[in-house]
């Protein structure tokens, strides 16, 4: 029995693997996957089912979580945002070897236009690059009835899939209809006991295997529900409309269909049958799909027949960000581009730590005790305290990736700049900065860590950090002279007196690690 519900795109993803009789999901924290996991962990039928819940330490621990759960026989997700994807890419990808044998579903959260990231890649790559099918939807519903079929669709294959939505539907609402569940899988081994074993024999016999699914991932793709051939009469142009992108495309022709032939996609690898006929039918190509240019490069290099081809790379879609349906309006014709400018009245003001942060007082006095090496640039990592690159704080001078201020700092030591210093938060410490202070407790690098603890994970909602409560074991475990550890509280009262911890630490010629500890504002306010 069917019954309707209002879901944003990531609980109905959420709620569909818990009808789907999913295990286990594992997830880090990351915009805009962060509120699937956040959805199970309220879910009544998780808790009744003591379906796993917790957050992991990182998105490769995820990955290898979930890995274990499909080896035991049962059914596990493991979401990421897509830059959280490159720290799971080594079990990822080797999973892929591996097989699966519960099903195996991996989802990809894509941020195109970079809201809450450093990049805007594509997903779709990696699906590629580890030869397994990909889904993506175009709505909600969609987004619902894909993890039923990509948990399907792994065990039917034996292979993980990916699942990738980006931040518009993942974070916009509407009704879906949802299933009955389903109960669990039975445990259940794999009846290869070296399934799992990547030793090169073993790799090797089970790479050919893969290989040899890929006509089946062909075949299933260009058989799916999700994806369609739409008739049109005018062949002056067809139209390949790629997951959330097709609807831009119906917005522009509201109460009537579009009048040229359409290509839908939302499952990958890329049906070649149906392009293909649209490519012999119609004069030029145009390609709609949010992200990078995927279809498109393929479109322009793969078919026997080479029609004009248009889309993100020859300008007639802009090629970073987020398409609109204005965008898609321009490339048809329809409209003019936008001649107008905003005025200076309403454009976005860059965000800024809240009042009370306790960031903001540990960089008023990490400042301080710089003064007196003009010119130093404290390198920092990602997290709400990465606002402190901004006025008027202008203390922190990088983010790379999670962890890379600790292991950059260090590098920069090594490279004979005093003082190196490193600003990193503690839920990202756990993340990926550990076996950076391993690195440089083991050399006892000259170079100061701040470790910036709020108690949680705070630019995605205020998650649990794995760190509380414990983190001075962990600094002290990893081999960090206790002399050379401090724990500071950053209030405006302690400001002379932390100016003055910070500044022996600066100065000593070896590794130190200053902690500064005081809860999120934003986490005591709901407490």
């Amino acid at each position: 029995m069917q019954h309707t519900r209002l879901f944003l795109g990531d609980e109905a993803i959420a709620q569909a693997a818990l009808d789907a009789g999913i295990r286990g999901a594992y997830a880090y924290p990351g915009t805009p996957s962060t509120e699937i996991l956040e959805y199970i962990q309220r879910a009544p039928e998780a808790a009744a089912r003591n379906v796993h819940r917790a957050w992991s330490a990182n998105e490769k621990t995820a990955m290898e979580e979930a890995l274990g759960v499909s080896w035991a026989g049962k059914r596990a997700m493991a979401c990421m945002k897509h830059v959280g994807l490159n720290v799971a890419a080594d079990p990822f990808v080797n999973a892929a070897i591996t097989g699966a044998n519960g099903g195996l579903l991996v989802v990809a959260a894509d941020d195109p236009s970079m809201h809450s990231s450093q990049n805007e890649q594509d997903s779709r790559f990696y699906a590629k690059f580890a030869m397994v099918p990909l889904l993506e939807p175009s709505s909600q519903q969609e987004a619902y009835d894909m993890v039923w079929a990509g948990l399907e669709l792994s065990e039917k294959l034996r292979v993980p899939v990916v699942l990738r939505v980006t931040t518009r539907l993942a974070h916009s609402r509407a009704d879906v209809r949802v299933r009955a569940p389903r109960p669990e899988n039975p445990l259940s081994l794999p009846p290869d006991s070296r399934q799992y074993t990547l030793l090169p024999a073993n790799a090797r016999r089970n790479y050919a295997a893969l290989l040899r699914k890929q006509r089946d991932m062909i075949e299933a793709a260009e058989a799916s529900e999700f994806n369609a051939a739409l008739d049109g009469a005018d062949t002056s142009l067809g139209i390949i409309a790629a997951g959330i992108a097709i609807n831009y495309l119906r917005e522009n022709y509201p109460g009537g269909a579009c009048p040229y032939p359409v290509v839908k996609v939302c499952q990958y690898p890329v049906p070649e049958a149906p392009i293909a006929r649209l490519i012999e039918r119609c004069r030029r190509i145009l390609v709609l799909e949010e992200g990078a240019p995927y279809i498109e490069e393929m479109v322009r290099g793969h078919f026997r027949k080479s029609p004009e081809v248009r889309g993100r790379l020859d300008g007639a879609l802009p090629r970073a960000g987020e398409l609109t349906p204005d965008d898609v309006a321009t490339a048809l014709g329809l409209k003019e581009p936008p001649a107008l400018k905003l005025a200076e009245v309403v454009k976005a003001r860059p965000p800024q730590l809240c009042r009370g942060c306790p960031h903001a007082d540990t960089y008023r006095f990490l400042n301080e005790a710089l003064r007196a090496y003009p010119g130093s640039r404290p390198l920092s990592d990602i997290g709400c305290y990465t606002l402190g690159a901004l006025p008027p704080y202008d203390a922190i001078h990088s983010c790379v990736d999670m962890g890379a201020s600790i292991t950059m700092a260090k590098g920069a030591a090594d490279a004979g700049v005093r003082p190196a210093v490193a600003v990193i938060g503690d839920s990202t410490f756990t993340h990926s900065g550990i076996t950076g202070l391993l690195d440089a407790a083991h050399e006892n690098t000259p170079m100061t860590v701040l470790v910036l603890d709020n108690d949680t994970v705070g630019m995605t909602g205020g998650q649990e950090s794995l760190s509380s409560g414990r983190l001075e074991g962990i600094v002290a475990g990893l081999g960090v002279d206790p002399a050379h550890m401090r724990v500071l509280t950053p209030l405006p009262k302690n400001h002379d007196e932390n100016v003055k911890a910070l500044a022996e630490e600066l100065a000593y010629e070896g590794l130190s690690v200053v902690i500064c500890r005081r809860a999120c504002i934003q986490i005591r306010k709901r407490q």
